[in-house]
């Protein structure tokens, strides 16, 4: 067995591996003889069936298993003892395409390698941290919205009409072609005017309404409305307006606060503080994070495999246009071509994805399974009722696991650098916060 180099060009490489038919025939007669002892053939007592019999029956069948293990072994050793680290799968091709048996397998093997990551000095990198303090006005501004979620509604004066966002309390009786049907009806049901717990259109049609009203509100049943004998179905309601109300928010005092959980105000206070200056942190995080990797797309450089740009440009281009027309589901559209733009940050996301990479594993940065099994909880109760099928999903999917345990790879090692970088605090406003993290998004 020989590996003959054929192409080195840059990141770009070439292999002729010949495996001659004699070791191909070595190997496959180690195979037969390792299985013969379990053989058992009409005629022949089990591990008696003689070699040429068991050759002819079973050796095309062994030699394909013997090609592939020589290529492969062949390979891996290759690839063991120069060190490199091919960037995408390596691409292989029979060479001798009218191949017979007795014949030397000759395989063509190309590749691009991963490229050599220089050495970056981190405490050469200066980084600025943004830090927001809770004030008073932050607070104030969300117990007030704290208060609009815990509100109350009273009755509105007499004779005032129904607005949205007050609460009616009405009996109603639905009816499909002047039949009453099941489930369209009820006494003193409470529904808050633009809540969308009703089909399109019913809300809407008691706006206006007043206590001691009696009206009839039309509708039409969805196409997809889940009671099939309902679906599409033009109905009549007819109501009976009790009360209107109007909402109130509640009181912001001791009562308000043990409806969150709190003992008393001043501790809804300061669980609110600590709750602000997290979201602050998490969003200073974000600036720092960017800024680190401007640093490190600026202080190094090096040769990137064209391959993993080619697929990352094309991933981005694909993503950025569904963006574009989120009415197209699925992938059957024209084929979208990546501009320079595209390329631009593809090759930003490469080289900076590669550099990471290089410093996690150096640095041994590894993701718990606790961290792991986190995220994945943290994931999970975005699906409510099927948080459980998504948690059995991710157990069962390796490319899903490594989607989620890749940001979580990459900011543990922003954390390893930021460490060892110059980092200074400086203290602003929220509303400045704010603009830094606008201006991410704008880039």
């Amino acid at each position: 067995m020989t590996v003959k180099e054929t192409l080195n060009d840059g990141l770009k490489r070439g292999y002729e591996i010949t495996v001659t038919a004699a070791d191909l025939d070595g190997a496959v007669n180690d195979k037969l003889k390792e299985a013969q002892p379990e053989i058992e053939m009409k005629g022949f007592r089990k591990g008696k069936v003689p070699m040429a019999l068991l050759k002819k029956q079973f050796g095309p069948r062994v030699l394909g298993e013997a090609m592939q293990e020589a290529v492969d072994g062949a390979m891996n050793k290759h690839l063991e003892e120069s060190g490199d680290r091919p960037a995408m799968q390596p691409e292989m091709k029979m060479a001798n395409e009218d191949w017979k048996e007795g014949d030397d397998v000759v395989v063509n093997v190309s590749y691009e390698k991963l490229p050599e990551i220089p050495e970056v000095d981190f405490s050469g990198i200066a980084l600025e941290k943004l830090v927001v303090k809770a004030d008073d006005a932050a607070v104030d501004e969300a117990l007030g919205s704290l208060a609009e979620t815990a509100q109350n509604f009273e009755d509105r004066k007499k004779g005032s009409k129904a607005k949205d966002g007050d609460q009616v309390i009405f009996d109603f009786l639905g009816k499909v072609d002047g039949e009453a049907f099941e489930g369209g009806a009820a006494e003193g049901h409470a529904l808050v005017l633009g809540s969308g717990q009703f089909i399109p259109g019913f809300e809407e049609g008691l706006v206006g309404v007043k206590a001691g009203d009696e009206t009839d509100v039309t509708v039409t049943f969805p196409e997809d409305y889940n009671a099939e004998h309902l679906a599409g179905k033009e109905a009549v309601f007819e109501c009976k307006i009790h009360n209107v109300k109007e909402p109130k928010a509640a009181e912001i005092d001791d009562e308000m606060a043990k409806q969150f959980g709190a003992e008393d105000l001043a501790g809804l206070k300061g669980q609110i503080s600590e709750r602000l200056e997290e979201e602050y942190a998490g969003a200073a995080r974000a600036v720092t994070k960017r800024a680190l990797l401007d640093e490190l797309d600026k202080a190094v450089s090096f040769e990137l495999p064209p391959s993993l740009v080619d697929a990352e440009a094309g991933q981005i281009a694909h993503q950025l246009w569904h963006e574009e027309n989120p009415d197209v589901q699925g992938h059957d559209h024209p084929e979208i071509e990546p501009t320079d733009e595209h390329k631009k940050l593809a090759e930003r996301r490469v080289k900076l994805g590669l550099l990471l990479a290089e410093v996690g594993q150096k640095a041994e940065v590894q993701v718990t399974d606790a961290e792991f099994t986190q995220a994945v909880m943290n994931q999970a109760r975005q699906y409510g009722n099927q948080a459980r099928q998504f948690f059995e999903f991710v157990q069962q999917n390796q490319q899903m696991q490594q989607q989620i345990r890749a940001p979580l790879f990459e900011d543990k090692v922003v954390d390893h650098i930021v460490e060892g970088a110059k980092v200074t605090e400086k203290e602003v406003s929220k509303d400045d916060l704010q603009k830094a993290v606008e201006a991410l998004e704008e880039e």
